[in-house]
């Protein structure tokens, strides 16, 4: 492996391994401390909150020089982090919230910064490689860290993971300071007012990126919806105890370490409408096995809905990073992660609603909703060529008028 996809995919695993494992630990320690669920339940929001500021936080990334303020959100993640050393009893709770926080918005800059600096550390043949790695690779800690990080947290209690976890945002500034990047054009100036608009017109008004995105939005909030009746299958069909939903979420956990190893493969070969319409498909399909009366096959369809959902992201990312000018990918970014991710803290109380009419029925909903967003997108399809030239032809995504504060 290159140098630069090697470090991509080494940023993924130690950021993975720390987020993951904190994510886990934070919602516990609250519990401890406080003795409420929904307290702890409200760090899980903290966290997805500063997503819906996407395209404005992706706007900084456009009016900074992009790896040097990356380097800086991980540094300062870092010492937010440290904070938690603070933390003795339930009248310091609220540091967790605050970090917690913090977390969502580092999420948010990272991801979309990330995003905007493969292009250029990567040639355009690897884009969609790379992604799939890194998938996989963040996937890959999502099935160790948690574990390690309760079982860490049992031992020696919450600091030592505190600390474990202030050390991998460091880690990874140093990883993202040994990249070689291609000089990258200075950005036009961009008023901050214009950023949704800017951000929203990129997305919507091109088909090749429209649609991959959409897919990849109605897969992912449909995962949140359907979360109440798959759990639901397990407790009230099958009849099993909760705890064997663990081995269903590592199911589709390798599920989604093998999609993300040959997504960037398929791709290459089919396009990324074709591979997010097939992502969406599969992950239809494993909603509607999970309804079937046999634990067996409801880990067999866990495994397929991971595939399907990794695939249907990294297609709408590597999209994003192939048709957009450079010095737009920031707003960019962080407008199709709030499309993408937004929705679903809506989806999952209107599933947890519709539980309440059987348990099959937000997994029957959401598959029916994905093939029938598959269906569109299929009956409309972009041909490769016309996929390809708005990717190579440099021209504005959107009007240069939009983009400086003037008039369309």
């Amino acid at each position: 492996m290159r140098r630069n996809p090697g470090l991509f995919v080494a940023i993924s695993l130690v950021s993975g391994f720390g987020s993951s494992a904190m994510s886990l630990v934070s919602g516990i320690w609250i519990l401890d401390l406080t003795g409420s669920s929904g307290l702890a339940a409200l760090a899980q929001l903290c966290v997805y909150a500063p997503v819906l500021a996407g395209p404005w936080l992706g706007g900084v990334l456009d009016r900074a020089p992009r790896r040097p303020l990356i380097i800086g959100v991980n540094l300062a993640l870092a010492a937010a982090l440290s904070a938690l050393f603070a933390v003795r009893g339930p009248s310091d709770a609220w540091l967790i919230f605050a970090v917690s926080f913090a977390y969502g918005v580092s999420y948010v800059l990272i991801d979309a910064g990330e995003t905007a600096l493969l292009p250029s550390a990567l040639s355009a043949a690897e884009l969609a490689d790379v992604n799939g790695w890194r998938s996989s690779a963040q996937e890959g800690m999502k099935l160790v860290a948690p574990l390690a990080g309760a079982g860490l947290y049992a031992w020696r209690g919450a600091h030592p993971v505190v600390a474990i976890s202030a050390l991998m945002p460091v880690l990874v500034a140093g990883l993202y300071a040994t990249l070689r990047l291609a000089q990258q054009p200075p950005a036009p100036p961009v008023e901050r007012r214009h950023d949704l608009r800017a951000g929203l017109a990129a997305v919507f008004e091109r088909p090749a990126i429209r649609v991959p995105v959409l897919l990849a939005a109605v897969s992912i909030s449909m995962s949140g919806f359907a979360t109440a009746g798959f759990y639901a299958v397990v407790t009230r069909e099958l009849n099993l105890p909760a705890t064997f939903l663990g081995v269903l979420v590592s199911a589709q956990g390798l599920g989604s370490i093998l999609g993300g190893l040959i997504v960037g493969r398929l791709i290459t070969r089919r396009g990324a409408t074709a591979i997010a319409v097939a992502g969406t498909v599969l992950f239809a399909a494993g909603c509607l096995g999970r309804c079937l009366p046999w634990w067996p096959g409801t880990v067999a369809a866990s495994v397929v809905a991971g595939v399907g959902l990794p695939w249907a992201l990294v297609a709408a990312v590597t999209t994003i990073q192939t048709h957009t000018p450079a010095e737009l990918l920031g707003r960019i970014s962080g407008t199709a992660n709030t499309v993408m991710f937004g929705p679903i803290a809506l989806a999952i109380p209107l599933g947890a609603a519709a539980v309440q009419l059987g348990s099959a029925t937000p997994l029957i909903a959401a598959a029916a909703f994905c093939l029938t967003a598959a269906a569109v997108a299929a009956r409309r399809p972009i041909p490769p060529e016309r996929e390809e030239r708005d990717g190579s032809s440099g021209d504005p995504v959107v009007p240069p008028a939009t983009v400086t504060g003037g008039h369309p």
